[in-house]
């Protein structure tokens, strides 16, 4: 891994401009209309919100009656969408589960390397078990999804059919093949330097990397990077 420190140059210390009324209601407007979807879709929770912003969204409200409250086919396919990406994000967590995450009655097969479930730990001693919380809530929220769009009358998605890649060889990869690609990460650190830069992305800046990390394991790769039996 190589190290290029070019952080201390990409300090902004100006203070961000106040947004103007116009620029907050855009944004406010932006937020009425994703509520209203969620509403009309049946997932969004009760919250309180100003009386101004419940008179300035119920001509929205009163739209939406109008349509009536099945969810359009725009609809559906923004709920495949998130769906897609919370299966993704499931199989990337189940594979750090696997082999670091905390067993348990629920999930029986978590933790099976001892030997990278006691380096984590290393980082922190409840990480097992933020581990498979966190793949729970993942796989919670696909099996949510798809449960939905099941209800009305919608397929359930499906990423079976991408999964290519083998899995790490190592104690507790297992045989299932999967979506994502933890034995090889390129990772992005540019925004170390964008999100303290004087210049903007927006008009052409470019950023490079605050540490350049090319093709890192993230898992286990084989049972020589984690001895079976050593802790």
């Amino acid at each position: 891994m190589t190290v290029h420190d070019e952080r201390g140059n990409a300090v902004d210390t100006a203070a961000a401009p106040e947004a103007s009324d116009e620029h907050l209601q855009k944004i406010w407007d932006r937020v009425v209309g994703r509520r209203a979807f969620l509403q009309k879709a049946g997932l969004a929770s009760a919250v309180a919100v100003p009386a101004s912003a419940i008179v300035a969204s119920g001509a929205s409200a009163q739209r939406l009656r109008r349509a009536g409250d099945r969810p359009t086919e725009g609809d559906f396919a923004i709920l495949r969408f998130l769906c897609a990406a919370e299966i993704i994000e499931s199989d990337l967590w189940e594979q750090y589960a696997a082999f670091g995450g905390q067993a348990s009655s629920g999930r029986p097969n978590d933790g099976q390397n001892g030997f990278y479930s006691s380096a984590l730990q290393n980082l922190d001693s409840d990480m097992p078990q933020y581990i498979s919380d966190n793949t729970d809530d993942e796989e919670s929220h696909q099996a949510f999804i798809n449960g939905y769009l099941m209800s009305k009358g919608q397929r359930p998605v499906s990423l079976d059919r991408f999964r290519k890649l083998p899995p790490s060889g190592a104690t507790g990869g297992g045989s299932k093949k999967v979506l994502t690609n933890l034995q090889s990460l390129n990772v992005d650190t540019s925004w170390y330097l964008r999100y303290r830069a004087v210049t903007n992305p927006d008009f052409g800046a470019t950023f490079g990397q605050a540490v350049t990390i090319k093709n890192q394991p993230a898992i286990p790769v084989s049972d020589t990077d984690t001895p079976p039996g050593d802790t």
